[in-house]
């Protein structure tokens, strides 16, 4: 992904709350706010929880309720026979989607429409049935990486690659679970010691509020940069609180473009401006008052002044002691 842009994923998620028309006004804002892509859930529930499974600590707090994971999944699911539907007007819109399968039966439900990148969720990472069927079929993978270690990243990255994954063909995002995650908890160094460990396309999955800390991870050297967009972040729902609501997404959006453009290149060289004005704010050596010819040039007769269209300054301790092969009058260039 060298020298291409950063690829930015609106995360919908679950944000539609089952609602087909919801999840149709989360495309149209998600490609109004200039993302490159839009991503769902994919879950097959029976082959992804067991029914009693308690509510996570953010779910708990974001819903303000005590019932379990499976009945709060079940009502926020995308419903199967909405996904071409979906993809079209994706399309229409001019965006792409794409999904998080979080079983294998919903890797495999994804496969027949051929989308971009299938995205591994952060708790599918130390899920190896999962990662050996995503490996071998050597599509583009986007892994999350929240809740694990260096080497659990490192084994989950080789069984991909063990079972057919191409290198290339691999993204790694940095991720904090916790939504919305607090400042202190983000550790976006992190990015940089992954882009070094493992020399892959690195990216950042953000569950802070606020712009910062994608602009931060852009600098950083991340390529992908994904966070969940809402509607309306007083909707009831286990992430919309964790959300930007489409005016701040576009701000984030045009942020990210910006710092790229920041970024530039790891040359150092003037720029054609820079270069234009350096000869009016460079200096060039000159004349204090009148010189004789004949007369010795010495600190006390030359000097250095802008603007830079005679000698050069460098050149100041060559000329000392030199004799004048010419008059010279206040500020003339010598």
């Amino acid at each position: 992904m060298k020298n291409k842009k950063v690829i930015i994923i609106a995360e919908a998620g679950v944000n539609h709350n089952g609602n087909l028309s919801l999840a149709k006004k989360l495309i149209k804002e998600a490609a109004k706010s200039g993302a490159d892509y839009v991503k769902f859930q994919t879950y097959d529930l029976d082959s992804m929880i067991v029914k009693n499974t308690k509510l996570t600590i953010y779910q708990k707090k974001n819903l303000k309720k005590n019932i379990s994971q499976y009945d709060i999944l079940k009502k926020y699911q995308l419903k199967k026979n909405w996904y071409e539907g979906l993809i079209n007007f994706s399309k229409k819109n001019n965006i792409k989607f794409i999904s998080s399968p979080f079983d294998i039966n919903s890797i495999k439900f994804l496969q027949k429409f051929k989308l971009d990148f299938i995205k591994v969720p952060s708790g599918e990472i130390n899920n190896l049935p999962y990662l050996k069927v995503l490996g071998k079929l050597n599509k583009k993978v986007i892994l999350s990486t929240g809740m694990s270690t260096l080497n659990e990243i490192k084994v989950a990255t080789k069984i991909l690659k063990k079972f057919g994954l191409s290198k290339k063909k691999l993204y790694v995002l940095h991720c904090h679970s916790d939504y919305p995650s607090k400042p202190q908890h983000l550790n976006l160094k992190v990015i940089s010691i992954l882009i070094k460990k493992f020399g892959l396309n690195i990216g950042y999955s953000d569950h802070s509020l606020g712009i910062e800390a994608p602009i931060i991870s852009v600098a950083y050297g991340a390529k992908i940069i994904e966070k969940h967009l809402t509607l309306d972040r007083r909707l009831s729902g286990p992430d919309h609180k964790a959300s930007m609501e489409p005016f701040e997404f576009k701000k984030m959006v045009k942020a990210i473009r910006n710092t790229e453009k920041m970024l530039g290149s790891k040359t150092k060289k003037p720029t054609n401006i820079e270069l234009k004005n350096r000869k009016l704010v460079r200096k060039s050596i000159v004349s204090i008052g009148n010189i004789m010819k004949g007369e010795k040039f010495s600190e006390t007769n030359i000097t250095t002044k802008r603007p830079a269209l005679g000698k050069s300054p460098m050149k100041f301790d060559f000329y000392l002691r030199k004799i004048a092969r010419k008059n010279y009058i206040k500020d003339e260039f010598i």
